[in-house]
This record gives structure tokens, sequence and C-alpha cells, in this order.
């Protein structure tokens, strides 16, 4: 329980010492609305992200309680589908509350430190669709270690401990975060000629694609 303290005293003091650095946008800030939100929570996508996470921990066979064949792969995807819906129905409300920007908007720098920093750094900071400054994502870490914790309430025995939610809100932290640094990268990935060069964006807001709103797998612990 202590290290679990820790986790979350650190994520917050991280994100309240990135916040008086991240840099602003010239794009507005908005949340976006409901129905749109609801319909990513559900996509292709989203779907196809748990099945990859439940194939990823039916292959280490966590938690070992549901064993292995269709079985144990169908309750692990149903976890991982729990944990995803349970994130994404904290999160909303949270950001609507603290007037929350939930979308990743790329880095206008150009050097790859900065934007792999910016990158990271996003995953606990957003910008307040009011007046548009760095604030703490309070909606996402809520929500990572909500779902976490909440997520205990199913687990076999041998997890269902505050200490492993917490830690499993910290893989969700994790995985977000490598997913900001793909949505950062992708324009390059997908045409490795502009190597080394951010290219121009008339819309900074990345949403308007499956993949940067398809979230990355739910992996338990």
């Amino acid at each position: 329980m202590g290290c679990a303290r820790v986790l979350a005293v650190a994520v917050l003091t991280l994100g309240a010492c990135a916040a008086q650095t991240h840099e602003p946008a010239s794009q507005p800030y908005e949340l976006q609305d409901g129905k749109t939100y609801i319909k990513n929570t559900f996509s292709p996508g989203a779907i196809g992200a748990a099945g990859l996470g439940a194939s990823v921990t039916q292959g280490t066979n966590t938690p070992g309680e549901w064993g292995q064949g269709a079985e144990g792969f169908a309750k692990r995807f149903g976890s991982a589908i729990g944990k995803h819906v349970v994130k994404r129905a904290i999160q909303y409300p949270v950001a609507k509350i603290f007037h929350e920007e939930l979308s990743y908007r790329r880095s206008d720098k150009t050097r790859f430190g900065s934007r792999l920093k910016y990158a990271l750094e996003s995953t606990v900071i957003t910008h307040k669709t009011t007046d548009g400054k760095p604030t703490v994502a309070k909606s996402e870490i809520a929500s990572a270690f909500g779902s976490g914790l909440i997520s205990r309430l199913w687990q076999p025995a041998s997890t269902r401990t505050i200490g492993l939610g917490f830690t499993s809100g910290g893989i969700t932290l994790g995985v977000d975060a490598a997913g900001n640094v793909l949505r950062e990268f992708w324009p390059e990935i997908r045409h490795p000629h502009t190597h080394g060069v951010n290219p121009s964006r008339p819309n900074s807001q990345t949403s308007g694609t499956e993949l940067l709103e398809t979230e990355l797998p739910e992996v338990e612990r």
C-alpha cells in the first residue's frame, strides 16, 4: 500500500511540475461531445485493442486462476473490455467537471527529444477548455487509477488488492504514454521520408483518425 501511495503522489507531482512548462497550442481547446465519446468507447479499434490486451495476458497466464484455452481468453477479454469501459466512464465526467481537453495535440517542436518529452508529459498534462492554460490531467489520472481499482472487483482473490489496483492504474498510464508517443510520431512512421521533420498541421488536435482515437490495450496485472 505504501508503494501505491508513493506512485500516486509521484504522478501528481510530475503533472504539476510539467504543467508549468507545457506548451500551448494555436487551435481552440474543446471537449468532444458525449455521443462521439461513447461511439469511440465501443469502436472496432477499442474492441481490437481489448483483444490484443487479452492476448498479452493470455500469453503471460495473468491471472493464473483464469487458466488457458477459450474460457481463459474470454475472461481476460471481458476484463479488458470492462476496465476500458470503466476508465472511459470515469474520464469524461471528470474532464467535464474540470473543463479538460481529452484529445492529444501533437507538438509544434521539431527536435526528437523535445517531441518525445512533450508526448510523455501529455499523459498527465492537458489544457483547460476555458482559457487554454496547461493543467494536470485529473481525468486521465482518476480514470487510470479508478479503473485499476474497480477492476479488482471481478479479479481472482490473489489479485484483489488495493496495491495491485494502483499498479494496474500505473500500467494504464504507461500504456497511454506509449500511445501518445505513437500519436506524436505517427506521420513520420507512415511516411518515413519526413523523418526528422515535424510536418505542418492545419489542425494539431489529432482526434480525427481511428488510430488516434483508439486506446492501446488494457493490460492487467
